[in-house]
């Protein structure tokens, strides 16, 4: 662990993954985000775009990364689906 975790961690702060766990889908993926860095108007609609059915973290978690990451570049303005998941969180939380 480096200082700088350590030091967030004893701060309370919690890591972008802890974040990301604890928001929904639903509200990390708002109307707003979507319309702002997508060509749909809704998650739902980014999601019945590429024929994926999902509908918690741990069904994204599972798709093939390879083919959800090109869905994610194709319809949005962000080259992967991480990149996605960390701007949705840090603006859910403020950061951005």
């Amino acid at each position: 662990m480096s200082f700088d975790d350590l030091l967030k961690e004893l701060q309370g702060q919690k890591s972008v993954e802890e974040e990301q766990r604890e928001a929904s889908l639903e509200a990390l993926f708002k109307e707003s985000f979507m319309r702002e860095h997508s060509r749909c108007q809704s998650f739902e609609e980014f999601l019945a775009k590429g024929n994926f059915q999902v509908s918690t973290r741990e069904d994204i978690d599972n798709l093939p990364e390879e083919l959800f990451d090109r869905h994610v570049a194709r319809e949005t303005d962000f080259p992967n689906w991480t990149s996605m998941l960390n701007t949705a969180t840090s603006a859910h939380n403020g950061r951005a």
